[in-house]
């Protein structure tokens, strides 16, 4: 949920130019209920992997200056606009619905990972490059 414009979070950034909560090397990051199943739809099939009984957003990987960035599947990476989406916001997990804009979490998540959305920008934009070639 959106917080309102405040002096304490002024100079926080918005969600769809940061998305480092959408970044983990772990292949059991984001773990999906069976309510969150259901609530994603169609996108379901495509965006959650089973471990045994489990249920999680399946993860990305790319690879950036040697270091392997992984991402939720869910998340559109624009590296020209410097945006990360959620193509799933509306129907997305309980546990990134309970992750708040400038909570203490969101502010764990930043200081810990803040630099992989801009690695993950980065080989993006070295992959384009290399495909155009």
């Amino acid at each position: 949920m959106a917080q309102p414009s405040s002096p304490e979070n002024h100079s926080l950034p918005e969600c769809l130019a940061c998305g480092t909560c959408c970044f983990s090397q772990l292949p059991e990051y984001v773990r999906v209920s069976g309510d969150d199943y259901a609530r994603l739809g169609e996108s379901a099939e495509s965006l959650v992997v089973f471990h045994g009984n489990r249920a999680f957003m399946r993860m990305h990987e790319a690879r950036a200056s040697g270091a392997t960035v992984g991402h939720c599947a869910a998340l559109r990476v624009d590296p020209q606009a410097a945006t990360f989406a959620c193509t799933v916001y509306g129907e997305r997990p309980q546990t990134c619905r309970d992750l708040e804009r400038g909570s203490s979490a969101c502010d764990g998540e930043r200081a810990t990972k803040g630099e992989r959305p801009l690695l993950a920008a980065a080989a993006l934009t070295a992959h384009t490059r290399e495909r155009s070639r």
